[in-house]
């Protein structure tokens, strides 16, 4: 009986170990592409876990799986020299979103486009992004400004050194250029004449008067790029996409989500 009970104890495990550091002990069932089922020793209930909180499962048999790397969906990122001030257990998975620059005619336009172009984003990607956690524009701007990035001062820092300092994996930072395309105009004339007569009848005058009316409407060329930066400066999406039409208001939204539905942070 005791050699029975030592056997027993002594039984491996497989060990689910997750980001935030519990340590999950029993069996795991199964592995899907978005989860895993785990049963707890000793007990039947079958738990679901999300691999985006998974960092790994140490299977009973000694092999190690990483979870939270392949459930990256950068797959095939690349490795950098710099080594990073915080752990990528600390990034992973989450994205910030940089305020868009604005170019109207090619001069820098008004900022409060590039802020809207911003809260656009993040508004879009909140309803697609599942697995991820966004930075808030607001907590982004915040963070930025407390370390001195500002939008003139940007360009002397990595996108390493803008992950670190927002604690995320990923950054988006994109523009939207604006020009002015062709003009719409139109006229048209109305005429009038009115003819006077005494109380006979008789024809007393003739006055004719006219107006011309007259309008055009300014058409506008807009097209949108967005960069999407790793925390170790690679580079994972690069694209620009130009509206098919021209319009009178200069939108951006059309071609910005043209270009977000096909980056590789966005789900269904």
């Amino acid at each position: 009986m005791n050699l029975m009970a030592q056997t027993g104890n002594n039984t491996k495990q497989d060990v689910v170990q997750k980001i935030d550091a519990e340590q999950m002990k029993g069996k795991v069932i199964k592995i899907t592409d978005s989860d895993v089922t785990f049963v707890y020793a000793g007990e039947t209930a079958e738990y679901v876990i999300k691999k985006s909180e998974i960092a790994r499962i140490v299977h009973a048999s000694g092999r190690i799986e990483n979870i939270s790397q392949q459930n990256s969906p950068a797959q095939n990122r690349q490795q950098d020299q710099v080594n990073m001030s915080a752990t990528s257990v600390d990034h992973h998975n989450k994205i910030a979103i940089l305020p868009f620059n604005f170019l109207m005619d090619n001069q820098p336009g008004a900022e409060a486009i590039g802020y809207k172009a911003q809260e656009d984003t993040y508004g879009f990607l909140s309803q697609h992004s599942a697995g991820y956690t966004i930075l808030d524009p607001r907590t982004t701007n915040a963070l930025l400004n407390k370390a001195g990035v500002t939008k003139e001062k940007t360009i002397n820092f990595t996108m390493k050194e803008i992950c670190d300092i927002l604690g995320v994996e990923y950054i988006i930072d994109g523009s939207i250029t604006q020009n002015k395309g062709y003009q719409t105009s139109y006229s048209s004339d109305v005429a009038s004449t009115k003819v006077k007569r005494n109380d006979n009848d008789k024809l007393k005058g003739v006055s004719t008067y006219g107006t011309t009316n007259s309008n055009s409407v300014q058409r506008y060329d807009v097209s949108v790029s967005i960069h999407i930066y790793m925390d170790n400066n690679a580079s994972i999406y690069n694209q620009t996409h130009k509206a098919f039409l021209s319009n009178t208001d200069g939108s951006y939204s059309s071609p910005l989500e043209y270009l977000l539905k096909r980056s590789p942070l966005f789900r269904k």
